[in-house]
């Protein structure tokens, strides 16, 4: 049978959205994070140039860990290199990337208001998942535009500034930048996704995802349940925020969201295994090509949030770590999600 394509225009729409996470949130105020903050940005870009060399092995020293990875890794320093040739190598980047740096300091002259948000989500880790170790530091880095952003290793999260300088910072809008982060992802790149990318790295660690030749509606369920997560993790962070849309794209999905799920409904595509189906659905992208120029993409996301939120009306008792190990599909057939 020929599939059935659903087609209407996605108006962006002014209806205001309330954020949905202030509801019986817990008292974590009590309970003690150990979080050093460490700004390595700083350290790099400040070092002497006389002698750069042995400065820079006196830096790498005082990160265990990191220091290495961020020469290795992110720089992508080869190596084979000489000392020498790797400090030159170093010295460059921070000679090419001074405006960035600059443009760091004027934005995070103050961190503390981003130290507290991530320190209130890891009270809201320790709350929900007490045997989890959190890490005890919050390192800030600037590397490479088109490369790595924010991290989590095991010891701390790792906070890349380059990535958080405002979305209509000019040189995300350079072709090298656009190659890797296009608009719909580097309109995300503003401090306010500090404390949301901490959080998304942390919930990714409790929980990786699995779902290799999974139906589309439990890979769905699966994305909506660590949606869910994150947002019991920041519940103070608006909503458009955690799956990555703007606050006018939400609130029209909501408006229109019986018609998104019509499209996979009418279309037959719940119980697909076809990869080409699904990762039109799921995941990165900048938009919904049957929902019009201005929907969002990872639309499937936004359904499989709205099944797990409706399952978790229903069954109030259950805890997150409950919800996390449910079977997807039994999560679907008891939530009854029917906008």
């Amino acid at each position: 049978m020929k599939k059935m394509r659903l087609i209407f225009v996605f108006l962006i729409s002014i209806l205001s959205v309330s954020c949905g996470n202030n509801a019986n949130i817990p008292d974590v105020s009590n309970i003690k994070i150990e979080l050093t903050t460490m700004r390595f940005e700083k350290e790099l870009f400040s070092l002497d140039t006389i002698n750069f060399s042995e400065n820079l092995d006196k830096l790498i020293a005082g990160y265990p860990s990191f220091g290495e990875n961020f020469i290795s890794t992110i720089l992508n320093a080869d190596p084979r290199w000489s000392a020498d040739s790797t400090a030159d190598y170093v010295k460059g980047f921070t000679n090419d990337y001074r405006l960035i740096f600059d443009s760091s300091e004027k934005i995070f002259a103050d961190f503390t208001v981003y130290e507290k948000q991530i320190k209130k989500g890891l009270q809201f880790v320790k709350y929900y998942f007490p045997k989890f170790q959190t890490p005890k530091k919050l390192i800030t880095y600037i590397g490479p535009i088109d490369g790595y952003g924010d991290i989590l290793s095991d010891e701390a999260l790792i906070v890349g500034l380059h990535h958080h300088l405002g979305k209509d910072f000019s040189i995300y809008k350079s072709g090298i930048v656009q190659e890797t982060y296009p608009d719909y992802i580097s309109s995300r790149f503003t401090p306010d996704y500090i404390a949301v990318n901490c959080m998304k790295n942390i919930v990714t660690d409790l929980y990786p995802e699995k779902m290799d030749d999974k139906p589309l509606v439990q890979q769905m369920v699966e994305k909506g349940k660590r949606l869910y997560l994150l947002s019991k993790l920041v519940p103070q962070i608006e909503e458009y925020k955690l799956i990555g849309y703007s606050k006018e794209q939400l609130a029209a999905v909501y408006e229109h969201e019986a018609a998104v799920w019509q499209l996979f409904v009418q279309n037959n595509f719940l119980q697909t295994i076809d990869y080409n189906i699904i990762k039109n659905y799921i995941g990165e992208g900048p938009k919904t090509q049957e929902l019009g120029e201005a929907s969002p993409g990872n639309i499937g996301s936004f359904t499989g949030w709205q099944i797990v939120k409706k399952f978790m009306e229903k069954n109030p008792k259950y805890s997150l770590q409950q919800l996390m190990s449910a079977d997807a599909e039994i999560i679907f057939q008891e939530a009854k999600y029917k906008p």
